[in-house]
């Protein structure tokens, strides 16, 4: 780690993020993953389905941009979810494959006939939940996860346990249960499981360190987006100690969606200097594909993926921009645009434009010798076009106007 991991060539974070003061109770792994769950929780979003060539075809842009576990589906939920699970095992991605299986003995054995590495293997553990959305005694739900998990293990798959609705179990309750699980049955690893993402991170950190300390395995996270925690929560966790991370592409999952992939990491990357060998470079290109192939439309300003996060109307920012250059570009913003694969900073023309957008779109048009009052007034008639049109202006409509108060500046020469 360099002296100053908050500034470098390429991101601009905070120095508060390393100070030893906020770090000195730090628990980071040596190593952390990421597990893609966007085949299989990212298709559980309303209206989301992915063909089983749509799956491979995902499966293999995250394979190559490194990410180190992939979750290709329940093979359990319907022959092309199986079809598709088997396809992705037999490319031999660089990626671990990972299976979802329910804790019954049929979705176990198919997961290991699909010849995946490990499952990931889900059983409610609020004991609420199992009586009144199951419908089972508790001591079904614990049986089931020994006799599975040990399944599972003598096959040669790595289990990752999966307790649904953790966070709203009760602690000596789902700790009780865990240890029982771990011991009787198997687990390699132990989600945190925030279901329906309705933990603090304050209680995260607490959380974790619970689970933690109570079963000597580590942890993974699994945390949704219903109070827009998941990524603050993730981060925590990972500082607590846990060292895989599971994400969704865009963000994509049940109701309001998983802990989005790209902030995530980036976050990791950025602001707690973990960097996981990710091809981060690779982001916009994979949240496109997955944008395209689910449908589902993400906000142009989306966190490091939006079309037009690097996109510049404000005037006072378009100046800090003509000011710094190219060099010195995270000055006006966190990181630069090819970390995530964007595209270079481009300045807009709208109602929020100041003089130094007029000039530089002048420029751009060679035209270079406005004067600063011919410059405020088109600015003047910019603003209130964007604001008739209640959207940005192309060129053709900027240079109209220009051409209209400059019309001997701006003639062919």
């Amino acid at each position: 780690m360099t002296d100053e991991p908050w500034k470098t060539d390429r991101w601009f974070s905070s120095p508060w993020n390393y100070y030893p003061e906020v770090t000195a109770d730090f628990n980071i792994p040596d190593e952390v993953k990421v597990h893609d769950v966007t085949l299989r929780d990212g298709e559980q979003q309303a209206g989301v389905e992915f063909t089983a060539d749509e799956k491979v075809r995902l499966a293999e842009a995250l394979s190559e941009a490194g990410i180190h576990r992939i979750e290709a589906g329940l093979p359990a939920v319907s022959p092309a979810d199986e079809a598709a699970v088997r396809q992705i095992v037999d490319k031999g991605f660089e990626s671990e494959i990972y299976a979802f299986s329910r804790c019954m003995v049929p979705d176990v054995e198919l997961a290991i006939d699909c010849g995946v590495a490990g499952v990931v293997m889900e059983i409610p553990s609020s004991h609420h939940l199992i009586e009144k959305a199951y419908r089972w005694p508790t001591e079904r739900a614990i049986e089931a996860s020994i006799e599975t998990t040990k399944l599972a293990h003598e096959a040669g798959l790595k289990v990752s346990f999966f307790p649904i609705d953790a966070t709203r179990a009760g602690m000596v309750e789902l700790l009780d249960d865990l240890e029982k699980v771990a011991t009787e049955g198997h687990v390699d690893t132990v989600g945190l499981v925030d279901t329906f993402g309705v933990t603090s991170p304050h209680a995260i950190r607490f959380f974790s360190r619970q689970v933690g300390s109570r079963l000597d395995v580590p942890l993974e996270t699994h945390f949704h987006m219903d109070f827009g925690m998941g990524v603050a929560n993730t981060a925590l966790a990972v500082a607590e100690g846990a060292s895989v991370i599971q994400t969704t592409v865009n963000g994509l999952g049940e109701r309001a969606g998983n802990a989005p992939m790209e902030e995530t990491v980036l976050a990791l990357l950025t602001m707690y200097g973990i960097d996981m060998g990710i091809k981060t470079e690779r982001f916009f290109d994979i949240a496109q594909m997955v944008g395209e192939i689910s449908g589902v439309q993400q906000p142009s300003n989306r966190p490091v993926t939006g079309e037009q996060l690097f996109h510049i109307e404000s005037g006072i920012i378009a100046t800090w921009f003509k000011n710094v250059g190219e060099a010195d570009l995270t000055e006006a913003f966190p990181y630069r645009p090819e970390l995530v694969g964007q595209q270079y900073p481009e300045v807009v023309m709208g109602k929020g434009s100041g003089v130094d957008s007029v000039a530089m779109w002048l420029d751009q048009n060679d035209v270079t010798n406005a004067t600063t009052p011919e410059l405020e007034e088109i600015l003047g008639e910019v603003k209130a076009r964007s604001l008739e049109k209640k959207g940005l202006l192309d060129n053709e409509e900027f240079m109209e106007i220009a051409a209209k108060i400059i019309p001997d500046k701006c003639s062919p020469t």
